[in-house]
Parts: structure tokens; C-alpha cells; sequence
């Protein structure tokens, strides 16, 4: 599989979302840097409805400075999209302060998380281990 790279960025520069292969089929890495709130959600939105028909996608929180309600909900909806149709999306590298707002509404016990995006990718779904 070749390497793809496509990008994203809301209309103020406070959100961007890079979209990459996941060195395995059909998984799609999004980097999402930035402010993640109402008014910036879409391109992050766009990015995960157009691969939402993937087996895996990890979302790299590394570079997310803050992530409000509506950026929590798309990442939820997606993931109950993902999860009927026999996907999976997990999150990789929260950082303070969205780390803390994961845990306060429980949203870290719904999400699979990893320390970095290399130890999502390293950790392969149930299908490909069997």
C-alpha cells in the first residue's frame, strides 16, 4: 500500500487533520492538531466520514491543545458508526488538558487509548492477530 498524506484545516487555522495510511490495510491515521470546538469541527468531522468504512482508524490527539463537547461527540459518533459496521477507532497520544476531559465525562472507558500513535498501530485488532 502507498503512502497517501491529505489535509485538512477549518477556515480560522485553529484545527488541522492530516490523514495518512496506517501501515495495515484499510487503516487511516488522522493527526489532529490544534482546537478541536463547535466552530472547528468539520474538517475533523469530513476526515472521519470519508473513512468511516475502514476496518481501523487511530486518531494521533498529540498535537490537540483542547477538545470541547461537540469535538468529543463527533469522535464518539464515529466511533459507534465505526463499531456497527466491524470497525474500530481508538485515540492515541491525549494530552492535558483533553486527557482530563476524557476522564471527567468517561469517555476514556468507551475508547481504546494509547501513549502514542506507534503503540496503536503496533497493537493489531483481534481479525489480523488470528
Amino acid at each position: 500500500m502507498g503512502s497517501t498524506e491529505q489535509a485538512a484545516e477549518d477556515f480560522t487555522g485553529r484545527l488541522g487533520v492530516r490523514v495518512r495510511d496506517g501501515q495495515r490495510p484499510a487503516t487511516y491515521v488522522l493527526a489532529v492538531t490544534g482546537e478541536l470546538d463547535h466552530d472547528t469541527a468539520a474538517p475533523l468531522k469530513e476526515a472521519l466520514e470519508t473513512h468511516v468504512t475502514a476496518e481501523r482508524i487511530v486518531v494521533d490527539c498529540s498535537g490537540l491543545r483542547f477538545c470541547d463537547s461537540t469535538g468529543l461527540n463527533v469522535l464518539l459518533r464515529s466511533r459507534l458508526r465505526m463499531t456497527e459496521s466491524g470497525g474500530r477507532l481508538d485515540l492515541a497520544g491525549l494530552r492535558p488538558p483533553v486527557d482530563r476531559m476524557f476522564e471527567i465525562t468517561g469517555a476514556l472507558t468507551v475508547f481504546r487509548v494509547y501513549a502514542d500513535t506507534a503503540a496503536a498501530l503496533a497493537d493489531a485488532p483481534a481479525a489480523e492477530e488470528a
